[in-house]
């Protein structure tokens, strides 16, 4: 029972603590393959009324996924974005970057 019966409140003496504060580190460790390894295929969304191609399952560090968007994007002509192990592109491209990916050397599911 309390001390005083007409305390409201909490304590200065009392600590608040915050467990949101601290998120846990991501560790997760993405297996690099070479381009000949991968086993891409396309993906088609529509989002807002236009047509979004997706090209995923990417085995590449974020760094070099970043690169690879960067060159495809200033080949297409087209904005996009990669996301996790994926690449977004505008438009319905498929089959042009179907052949910028094969002449880098990234290979397709039938």
């Amino acid at each position: 029972m309390k001390e005083n019966l007409f305390e409201i409140g909490a304590k200065f003496e009392d600590t608040w603590s915050s467990d949101n504060k601290e998120k846990p580190a991501k560790n997760k460790t993405i297996e690099v393959k070479a381009p000949e390894q991968h086993q891409l295929y396309f993906a088609k969304e529509k989002r807002r009324g236009k047509v979004v191609t997706i090209v995923k399952p990417f085995h590449l560090e974020k760094q070099e996924l970043q690169t690879l968007l960067k060159t495809l994007k200033k080949k297409l002509g087209t904005g996009g974005t990669a996301k996790e192990d994926s690449l977004e592109f505008q438009g319905e491209i498929s089959e042009i970057l179907r052949g910028y990916l094969e002449e880098l050397g990234y290979r397709f599911k039938k």
